[in-house]
């Protein structure tokens, strides 16, 4: 596989900006918000690194794409240091309070409680983790000041913004989630807000000027959080001010795994999307692609059958690896993978397809086993990612979880808390079972792909479950098919997981659904160009010329925005 091949291919050069690609050899910033990437962009431009430039672009989506992340959001960030030559994941996910118990979603009788009254209420609400791993992420590898970095947010809460379908449409099908002091600010006097109209955020404004000034650990320690704890316990949740000081983000080794001649950087346990990544890449690895074409109902049949597979091992064995033994030895074992590649027949759905044992292949004994089911999560979350003229790279995927979260709204300070620990199973008893002190587990999958060490594309996506299905689907179209990255990411795609219907976007043809439906898949076509599986943003790396290619997708009002002339210049 000839790496050249790809970069010739790439036609970022030859599109207009509307077109959300861009092309620069100095740096690179992509994003799902156009504002936000032009922070990031100016970061680049004032000579920060790839890790200053997402600081930015992570405060600045906190003012434009608040009902997906900010203060209240978890996330993780995989980041490349070029100087030490060091892959490294800095952890800033959500984990549960002291007083959670394993029971947290099950009523007085024992029934679970239905998702909407849970995922709305303050015992939803994990201690949020992004902003640690923000400060985390600046001590270790940030060169500029933080004022540099939280300014351009400012500008944006405090000045109107002009409202954009992406807010439209979130308020028009979520309204029902928020809370009376999120109507404020999305449904002012009760009027829905709509594409077109302007916003102005005072509390928000507020809020991260007291960070700018009080630093960090205003959040954690400060009035901040005094805030957030009140209106936690005020709503009758579980989170005490005690839970917000004890937090603590973490610099991980990544999960590392390979297909073919490269290398990939994923999170690792808790987080499970770069597991699923990880395997679906190593089940798919021996197949010839060239003999299928890109639209063909032998890719998207292999690619259903295979995360069919992958997500069952996923929802038996991932959880919090310091609550539960996780067998990854095992789960990427060739050995392992080549059994459950087998699974994958041409001829029919496999009905049977379920969790296999990958305590054979690594030592080690298995724990109680109980299943747990995949989260109804949905695309409210978002991922970013930057490269730098020193071949820097950080990739960012953060999350208040649902479209605008609990629905919570911190009275007088304008952001809202995430509902994370939803992401627990309901019912006691399996891997990812609520406890305290414990991270849910997260598909979250921001990635950095290797070529002979040296890191040739980033990317990532929101989208819950459905998270892994865009990371890989976009990876096969750029390795197998060598596609210009925009038309990777803008390519028809399609979710499968354990005895679920098969959800596809339109653009996919009446072949492949007659073939997979003939086959015995139950599919479920979107009825809308609207209706999107994630919402990609990525970065191709040439280091042979020098040349950055970002693309954003066009499910979100987002952009790529690069630097054709040296910062120092």
């Amino acid at each position: 596989m000839k790496l050249d091949e790809i970069f010739q291919n790439q036609k970022a050069d030859k599109r207009a900006a509307w077109q959300e690609t861009a092309i620069g050899s100095y740096g690179m910033a992509a994003s799902a918000v156009k504002e936000a990437t032009e922070v990031g962009e100016q970061v680049l431009k004032d000579g920060g690194n790839a890790v200053d430039a997402i600081i930015a672009i992570q405060f600045a989506l906190a003012a434009v794409e608040g009902m997906d992340t900010g203060i209240g959001a978890s996330g993780f960030i995989t980041v490349y240091d070029s100087e030490r030559n060091e892959t490294k994941v800095i952890n800033g996910h959500s984990q549960a309070p002291a007083a959670v118990e394993p029971e947290l979603f099950l009523d007085e009788e024992g029934n679970v409680v239905p998702f909407l009254e849970r995922s709305t209420k303050a015992a939803a609400v994990g201690i949020p983790g992004i902003m640690k791993a923000i400060e985390l992420a600046h001590e270790r590898y940030g060169t500029l000041p933080l004022e540099r970095l939280i300014n351009p947010a400012i500008k944006l809460a405090e000045e109107e913004y002009e409202v954009k379908f992406l807010w439209d449409q979130a308020i028009k099908f979520n309204h029902f989630r928020l809370g009376e002091e999120a109507k404020k600010v999305f449904m002012p006097d009760g009027v829905p807000l709509v594409e077109g109209d302007t916003v102005t955020q005072p509390d928000l404004t507020n809020t991260l000027k007291i960070i700018r000034e009080e630093g960090f650990a205003s959040v954690y320690e400060g009035k901040i959080a005094d805030a957030i704890s009140e209106t936690i316990q005020a709503l009758g949740g579980l989170m005490t001010k005690k839970d917000l000081a004890n937090y603590r983000a973490s610099i991980d080794e990544p999960l590392w795994s390979s297909y073919k001649e490269f290398d990939f950087a994923f999170p690792a346990p808790p987080n499970a999307g770069g597991f699923t990544v990880a395997q679906l890449l190593k089940i798919l690895e021996p197949v010839d692609f060239n003999q299928y074409g890109p639209d063909s109902w032998e890719k998207y049949y292999l690619i259903a059958e295979a995360m069919e597979i992958a997500l069952s091992d996923k929802n038996a064995y991932i959880g919090d690896p310091n609550f539960v033994d996780i067998p990854m030895a095992g789960l990427l074992h060739p050995d392992y993978v080549e059994e459950r590649r087998k699974l994958i027949n041409f001829k029919e759905h496999n009905g049977a397809i379920d969790f296999g044992d990958p305590w054979k292949y690594q030592e080690g004994e298995p724990g109680r086993l109980i299943q747990h089911g995949t989260s109804d999560g949905g695309t409210e979350t978002t991922h970013f990612t930057a490269v730098d003229q020193w071949g820097n790279v950080a990739a960012c995927t953060s999350s208040i979880e649902r479209m605008f979260g609990s629905g919570i709204m911190v009275p007088g300070y304008g952001f809202l808390l995430n509902n994370d620990l939803t992401d627990f199973d309901s019912k006691p008893g399996t891997v990812n079972e609520p406890r305290a002190g414990k991270y849910p587990v997260s598909s979250k999958a921001p990635t950095i792909g290797f070529h002979k060490r040296v890191p040739f594309i980033t990317l990532g996506s929101p989208g819950g479950y459905t998270i892994v299905a865009s990371v890989l689907q976009v990876l096969v179209n750029v390795l197998e098919y060598k596609m210009d990255l925009k038309e990777a990411i803008r390519k028809p795609r399609l979710f499968n997981g354990p005895n679920q219907i098969v959800q596809a976007e339109v653009g996919i043809g009446q072949e492949v659904w007659g073939k997979l439906e003939s086959m015995g898949f139950e599919v479920e076509k979107a009825e809308s160009p609207d209706i999107r599986i994630g919402d990609v943003q990525a970065i191709l790396i040439d280091s042979s010329t020098g040349n950055l290619y970002g693309a954003a997708d066009s499910s979100r009002p987002g952009a790529a925005a690069g630097l054709s002339e040296s910062p120092d210049d």
